[in-house]
């Protein structure tokens, strides 16, 4: 049985740290860790091997730093030190798991940094193409300090093996990613882009980490995996020194699994007294259940919009339709135009910015994803990416740092077809116009019967109700009041007896009355 059979079903025990067993074993700073596969193979082996007759079920890699990046300054070829650190873990753990262990690339991401998101990609694609294969058995991810750093190796892993992929993200004291990414949104991230188990690891020890992984809990659906440090280091004659026991280690984690957590090591500081403590105080013991409630979430990096929070407003003024200064603005790519449109409805009041740059004389996959990467460095609201263009829609939800709403579908099945896979892939939310080959019908019945077909659709795709959004579409009352009423009629229904969430242009009631803004409101 494969380890992704096994998430959520059974305790499973990752083994412990890599660098504190070098260090024991004398190992001297600035010496590439990596190239003791080719150097020294026995000391990583007798390393992996402590850890599995400790009770690891999975064995990590020692190839955190193997990437392009970091090896420049190798002796060895990736290839050469990614085939030997799995050949090592198999040979040390025959009849358990090895994981391909995937590190930061130890470069900031643009726009924090000055590394582009797609060549972020084409590193951590390098790493997994060659942990695939040479017979990894799943890809961990892990000490992310950087969301979107994540989302370039998740991607490049689900995009480039058919490896169960785990993402363990690093957490401050104050709850946030170095790069400022609160638990909700690292969940909601993670679980968007279809990890196997996410969780967090490093940075501080069981007993700091106790409140983010109570929080981790309480949002994530997906298994969950905690590899704390051994405490809180301290500096002793040069050396770094851990200040918790492996009993006292063991306890707190012994809590975390009573509370839910199923997948269990150790970072920094801990070795393989740690893991035999863990597993011996563990051992028959099943996971526990956990009752999650869905949640409509959708992020950037530094920000969540709760759907279920009240009424949200999503600011539509980034669409050239009937837009002459935006159109022109586009035209000449203009990005200063358009930031200042999102920087006044930030300030309006707009919870989502929608972003809308169709226009026949642009390129528009290559102009959506720049305006995208352009407003996301200065507004941190999150997006609705809006185009009839796949290409484009899909562009622009690669380049995005967060969970989007897509603009739309409607009730054509070759649409929802197209649309509803990329979707998935980037696990955005997406609105359903309720019209299809026909039209927009009259009775709101009609309208019910396509929003259903939509939820049905989406059901299969893989996509829940909570990442959808029907738009029951309102038409003018100045020409069209019966019409108003059934889109009330219909609004009713889909809420009552889809339970989905929906949207509406509600501006559209009042085009050619007075006193527009009572009618809207």
């Amino acid at each position: 049985m494969g380890i992704r059979e096994k998430l959520g079903k059974e305790i499973l025990f990752f083994d412990g740290a890599m660098g504190t067993m070098l260090q024991k074993k004398g190992l001297k700073l600035g010496k590439m860790p990596e190239d003791l596969n080719i150097d020294n193979p026995h000391i990583i082996e007798e390393i992996h091997r402590l850890y599995a007759e400790s009770g690891a079920d999975i064995i990590t890699t020692n190839t955190f730093g193997a990437n392009r990046l970091k090896l420049a300054h190798s002796s060895y070829s990736q290839e050469e030190i990614i085939k030997a650190g799995i050949n090592i873990a198999r040979k040390a753990n025959p009849d358990g798991y090895v994981a391909l262990d995937v590190g930061p690339l130890g470069q900031l991401l643009e726009p924090l940094g000055v590394l582009p998101f797609e060549e972020a990609y084409d590193i951590f694609k390098e790493q997994i193409i060659l942990g695939e294969k040479y017979g990894a058995d799943a890809v961990i991810i892990e000490t992310m300090v950087d969301i979107y750093e994540a989302k370039a190796a998740i991607l490049a892993a689900k995009e480039n093996s058919t490896l169960p992929v785990i993402c363990t993200v690093t957490f401050q004291e104050d709850k946030r990613m170095l790069t400022g990414t609160d638990i909700l949104g690292a969940v909601t991230i993670l679980e968007s882009l279809g990890v196997d188990a996410l969780g967090v690891n490093c940075s501080l020890g069981p007993k700091e980490l106790i409140p983010i992984v109570d929080e981790l809990l309480q949002y994530s659906k997906t298994p969950v995996i905690v590899q704390p440090n051994a405490g809180l280091p301290k500096m002793i004659n040069g050396n770094t020194v851990f200040d918790l026991s492996a009993d006292e280690y063991s306890s707190v984690m012994e809590d975390f699994a009573r509370k839910g957590v199923s997948i269990i090591g150790g970072c920094c500081g801990t070795d393989e007294r740690f893991i035999k403590s863990i597993h011996d105080k563990l051992i028959g013991f099943s996971p526990v259940s956990r009752d999650v409630k869905p949640r409509s979430i959708i992020a950037t990096a530094t920000k969540c919009v709760d759907l279920d929070d009240g009424i949200k407003v999503i600011g539509e003024r980034i669409n050239p339709t009937g837009k002459k200064k935006l159109k022109e603005a586009l035209i000449n790519n203009n990005m200063e135009y358009i930031l200042r449109e999102a920087v006044t409805q930030k300030e309006k009041g707009a919870d989502i910015l929608d972003v809308n740059v169709g226009l026949p004389e642009i390129n528009e996959p290559v102009v959506i994803a720049s305006a995208v990467k352009e407003i996301q460095s200065i507004v941190d609201l999150p997006l609705q990416i809006d185009s009839s263009d796949p290409k484009a829609i899909e562009a622009a939800l690669r380049i995005y740092n967060g969970k989007a709403v897509i603009n739309s579908v409607n009730g054509k099945t070759e649409i929802m077809d197209t649309i509803f896979k990329i979707a998935k892939k980037y696990g955005a939310c997406v609105v359903g116009l309720t019209l299809d080959e026909n039209g927009i019908p009259s009775l709101a019945e009609d309208r019910f019967k396509i929003a259903e077909k939509i939820v049905n659709t989406a059901e299969k795709y893989g996509i829940p109700k909570e990442n959808l959004l029907i738009d029951c579409l309102v038409l003018t009352a100045s020409a069209q009041q019966k019409e108003v009423a059934e889109t009330l009629k219909a609004i009713t229904m889909v809420r009552e007896k889809l339970g989905v969430k929906t949207v509406l242009g509600v501006s559209n009631v009042s085009f050619g009355l007075p006193d527009r803004a009572l009618l809207n409101r």
